[in-house]
């Protein structure tokens, strides 16, 4: 039986056992989609990467990354992960990667120190911002076991958009970030009600604490009850933030995790280009496993 290579790394962190877990599958020639779909299952992280060859030389690498019940289009800790895993096998050039997603082409720029490890890297978002349906307040509440008046609606409501993968995006008090807990029956009901969603209900929850951001996402009709780090939702909402401004370009910090005891910190940016709202996320990355995997 064939075996795969696989490396595990923590994202968005710069201690292990903190941040967003990710396993990359170094060489992926072979697998079948349903084995890397059960392997992703297996592997029972937020997603797993699988590394393919490009279809165009000029590129680094095909990627495609899984949750644990369906294939994802973008995705930002597994693209900083794996970035970071295959630039320690010198695969980068000149500190730059660029991966085949089928949201597009992702650019990666990896962090090294002083000694040349690498220690994080800052991905470009492979879409523009693009908005969404808006959802009720008093709806994305009961998903989180919240009132109506905690979810804040001045800045916007509940806001569906994409910089490569969709979210809801809802502001609440730092008060109910903390007890937020989420309720699955009220998923089932937003998702049922809304066949805009297209059967995609991630909701990021975020709170503004000064300059910065207080962040919690959960998407639990997928398999992810709570998620750690968000790098593609945390990219949105940069970019949505810029979108609601007169600005030209923002960046901040987004700490997740807090309440799961894997604090990740997340470095967002957002600027106009031609007309377009483009961001950015990165952070740091640090190596926990190796294994293979026979199928």
């Amino acid at each position: 039986m064939p075996s795969y290579p696989f490396e595990t790394v923590d994202v968005f962190t710069g201690t292990r056992f903190g941040g967003n877990q990710l396993a990359v599958f170094t060489d992926a020639r072979g697998l079948s989609d349903a084995e890397m779909q059960a392997l992703a299952a297996e592997m029972n992280y937020s997603e797993t990467t699988f590394v393919l060859p490009p279809s165009d030389p000029a590129n680094t690498a095909r990627v495609r990354i899984f949750h644990r019940t369906a294939e994802m289009p973008f995705a930002g800790h597994p693209n900083v992960g794996t970035a970071c895993v295959l630039a320690g096998h010198g695969r980068d050039r000149d500190g730059i990667l660029l991966f085949e997603e089928l949201a597009g082409l992702v650019e990666v720029r990896i962090a090294r120190d002083a000694a040349g490890l690498v220690t994080g890297a800052t991905i470009a978002a492979p879409q523009a911002l693009s908005l969404g349906i808006q959802l009720p307040a008093d709806a994305i509440a009961a998903c989180a076991g919240l009132s109506p008046k905690d979810v804040l609606t001045g800045r916007h409501q509940p806001q569906q958009a994409s910089v490569g993968v969709k979210f809801v995006l809802a502001e609440v008090t730092p008060e109910a970030l903390t007890r937020a807990l989420p309720d699955i029956a009220a998923y089932r009901r937003l998702e049922q009600t809304n066949p805009a969603l297209e059967g995609r209900l991630s909701i990021f929850f975020y709170a503004w604490d000064g300059n910065s951001v207080r962040a919690r996402m959960f998407a639990p009709l997928a398999g992810t009850w709570e998620d750690p780090a968000t790098g593609s939702a945390s990219a949105t909402l940069a970019a949505l933030t810029l979108s609601l401004s007169d600005k030209d370009r923002l960046a901040f910090e987004i700490a997740q995790g807090i309440e799961m005891g894997r604090p990740s910190l997340l470095h967002v940016a957002a600027r106009r280009v031609d007309g377009e709202i483009r961001a950015t996320v990165g952070g740091g990355c640090v190596p926990v496993l190796r294994g293979e995997a026979t199928v």
